[in-house]
């Protein structure tokens, strides 16, 4: 029998297991008692009133509020699934206590209400329901029901689940091409500007052909205009870096101050270019796929496409060889300079697609946009195992890296942890991060 190295496979997989740690860690941590209004808790209610009363029993459904929030879908969840029992809704009201009770004393006093189905925000009012029978007789057998209660962590509910996905799906996209660039032994440091000229070109292009109303060709066009402006620029870093021989680092800090300085000078007040379609909003708010953001599906197969290219295509190969030893790759016959404009012409590209991507979720083109990003997509990097000295790295594990940093973010969201805590907390996350990779290099 083949003896497993746990090691090894720590060393391999071991961000995730920090991922599946700090996940159970926020549930500990967020675990609250949560209502119930779900439609499995509507049909558990209505479950017991049948048994309490039979098929057929009248009900008065009751909540707080209007409108289309978490009342009105609690309302109708509850009247969907007592209909389905058999059970007979004489009202559903929405609103305040006021108009529950005039609802209650206004019910005709020949046809006895066996139930009133409520929520926490109305159930006070139950507690009058005596002295409201002496007004009406009607209300003497009736009874009142409450959906019980269940503790849940608020982090593992479906709707911040997906929340934690679309908040990194920016990042997670941009760190696609840092990737690349840090396994070549290189860094990126323009990518947050790059979001922001994005954006501001996108929304300067869309509202120079369509104006007041753009049409959808339009909007097309000027997000290939922001993308494509941003993979030039991506192109011409790759070219000073090989050409010239100048260290990335040097250019990209160059580069991050030219890109962001040119996104204010387009737009001279500062203030943000107002994109005027909210058919614009469909990549950045959309959601279309099994209740998943537009973005995030567009995250996912970004991932699966680039895990193919680094693993099964000869650009992938030669990414991993430059960046374990460029000279022995030069004289195995690989094209360095082209593969190092490669990676940081795709690192463009891909920071300009976060950069509509950003626009699309505000219909806007912010010259303030991008800040400080670069720090989190090269944490996201760096946290995912791809290592600073160049060489090793993998696609998964920067998606695991990207998950964990939005895990750690939200996670203190929900705990209420201000903005400064949270801070040093990321930081020290970065530092943590960046030491194992030394460790785990002089262990190798």
């Amino acid at each position: 029998m083949k003896k497993v190295d746990y090691r090894k496979v720590l060393s391999e997989y071991g961000n995730v297991l920090v991922l599946f740690l700090l996940c159970g860690v926020m549930s500990v941590v967020t675990l609250k008692e949560q209502p119930a209004d779900s439609p499995s808790a509507a049909k558990e209610l209505a479950k017991r009133i049948v048994n309490d009363n039979g098929s057929g029993a009248t009900v008065m459904v009751v909540v707080r509020g209007g409108g289309k929030g978490a009342g009105a879908k609690f309302a109708t969840n509850l009247e969907d699934a007592l209909n389905d029992a058999g059970l007979k809704v004489v009202a559903k009201i929405q609103g305040e206590p006021r108009d529950a009770r005039i609802a209650l004393e206004g019910h005709a006093k020949g046809q006895p209400l066996s139930a009133v189905v409520t929520d926490e925000h109305t159930k006070t009012l139950f507690d009058q329901l005596p002295e409201m029978a002496m007004v009406n007789p009607a209300l003497a057998q009736t009874k009142v029901y409450f959906p019980k209660k269940h503790i849940w962590p608020d982090f593992l509910k479906i709707d911040n689940l997906r929340n934690v996905l679309k908040q990194i799906s920016v990042v997670a996209i941009i760190a696609i091409g840092m990737t690349l660039v840090i396994i070549t032994g290189g860094i990126d440091l323009s990518v947050g500007s790059l979001i922001a000229f994005s954006g501001v070109i996108t929304a300067l292009t869309i509202q120079f052909l369509g104006g007041a109303d753009p049409t959808t060709i339009d909007l097309w066009v000027g997000s290939l205009a922001g993308i494509f402006a941003c993979a030039l620029i991506g192109m011409s870093t790759g070219g000073m870096v090989t050409i010239f021989n100048i260290p990335a680092f040097i250019v990209t800090l160059g580069v991050m101050f030219i890109t962001r300085g040119l996104a204010f000078l387009f737009l001279p007040s500062a203030d943000p270019c107002k994109i005027m379609s909210d058919d614009f909003l469909w990549l950045g708010r959309g959601a279309d796929f099994f209740g998943l953001h537009n973005s995030v599906v567009l995250m996912l197969l970004l991932y699966a496409f680039a895990h193919v290219v680094m693993s099964r295509t000869s650009i992938g190969r030669y990414v991993y060889a430059v960046g374990g030893n460029p000279e022995a790759a030069r004289l195995s016959g690989v094209p360095v300079k082209r593969v190092l404009v490669f990676v940081y012409l795709v690192c463009g590209l891909l920071a300009g697609l976060g950069g509509v991507m950003e626009a699309s979720r505000d219909v806007t083109g912010d010259p303030k946009a991008g800040n400080l990003v670069e720090l989190q997509v090269i944490a996201a990097v760096v946290v995912g195992g791809t290592s600073l000295a160049g060489g090793r790295g993998k696609i998964f594990g920067t998606l695991v890296g990207a998950l964990i940093i939005g895990v750690i973010k939200n996670g203190m969201n929900l705990a209420l942890i201000e903005g400064k805590k949270q801070d040093v907390i990321f930081g020290t996350v970065i530092l943590i991060a960046v030491l194992v990779d030394r460790l785990k290099s002089r262990v190798r």
